[in-house]
């Protein structure tokens, strides 16, 4: 699994920032482009635009493991509009995208979800605990316990404020 282009895409939007780096059709095409995903010259709409976002927003949540059931419905829809499917080869078999455009590029990032799944690095991928940060990594850690994206700034303010609920401070 390509976790850094599925975590790259959640992380177009930083919650605690107010970050959105894909608002325009522009800027959808440009991160497209520089991630392999889609040609220079494809149409890239408004339209595209709020789809994309929704799909990254379910990804974050199944990631997240809030609203599964909807997050799913949402990721199960944007297959069907990548039209994913299995190419043979002689020798192999292959998920790809049938879609061109923005749909085949979308795709190519739940093919990534896909293969994380089914080979185990997915449960790695986590977001933030931090409910105004929910930013998306990869929990490297030996056991799997990482909850933060960092500890000097969403760990260190979860720690503060859980010691000062201990001990009665604001």
């Amino acid at each position: 699994m390509n976790s850094n282009l599925v975590i790259d895409f959640v992380n177009t939007r930083r919650l605690r920032s107010g970050e959105e780096r894909l608002q325009t059709p522009a800027q959808l095409r440009t991160w497209l482009i520089e991630q392999g995903l889609l040609a220079p010259g494809a149409k890239v709409t408004q339209d595209d635009v709020a789809w994309a976002a929704r799909v990254r927003e379910a990804i974050r949540d199944l990631i997240d493991g809030r609203c599964e059931r909807d997050a799913s419905a949402a990721l199960e829809r944007a297959s069907r509009e990548a039209r994913l499917g299995i190419r043979f080869g002689l020798q192999e078999a292959q998920l790809e995208p049938a879609a061109g455009g923005v749909a085949g590029a979308i795709g190519r990032i739940l093919l990534e979800i896909a293969i994380g799944m089914s080979d185990g690095t997915w449960e790695r991928v986590k977001v933030c605990e931090a409910d105004d940060c929910r930013t998306a990594f990869l929990d490297t850690t030996k056991n799997g316990s990482r909850a933060w994206c960092s500890m000097r700034s969403c760990g260190n303010r979860a720690k503060v404020r859980a010691y000062r609920e201990r001990h009665g401070t604001t």
